[in-house]
């Protein structure tokens, strides 16, 4: 039993170690910008960067009226959200921020357009915020390196 537990402890100090968490963390940023980076792009017209579509328009003064936020303020604020935090996500750069940025994007769709999907999909999206939020980008990211150059 002895040698079962301590190659279980080697195996945890391994998998616990700060080189594992950075690609766990790079893997979560890079989920939860894709997220939102497919989403911001159905809101904009194809091909181009951040023309907001007619669609995207008519969505907001139409079908997501429950937003507490004028549609003619909300539709560009949200598309712009989701376009610039989930770069900053893979970045590394402002995670926490971005992170909350996101999860305040993620508990507005909640509450006000899509109540019924907690469980299916928001409740994922708030956990990889949150890992983000508590852990930060991780060993690979912007914030990392540039803490560093700020110490020296």
């Amino acid at each position: 039993m002895r040698g079962f537990v301590a190659i279980h402890d080697r195996m945890i100090a391994r998998l616990s170690g700060r080189v594992p968490e950075a690609f766990v963390l790079l893997f979560v940023r890079i989920s939860l910008a894709g997220i939102f980076w497919r989403s911001g792009r159905s809101k904009v017209v194809e091909g181009s960067w951040l023309e907001i579509s007619d669609a995207t328009h008519f969505l907001f003064a139409e079908e997501y009226t429950g937003v507490p936020l004028p549609p003619d303020l909300a539709a560009p604020l949200a598309t712009w959200s989701e376009h610039l935090f989930p770069v900053l996500l893979v970045l590394g750069l402002a995670t926490r921020a971005s992170a909350l940025a996101l999860l305040g994007m993620t508990m507005v769709i909640q509450l006000f357009v899509f109540p019924e999907a907690w469980w299916s999909v928001h409740s994922i999206w708030t956990a990889l915020c949150l890992v983000l939020i508590v852990r930060g980008g991780g060993l690979f990211s912007l914030d990392t390196a540039s803490g560093r150059m700020l110490a020296r």
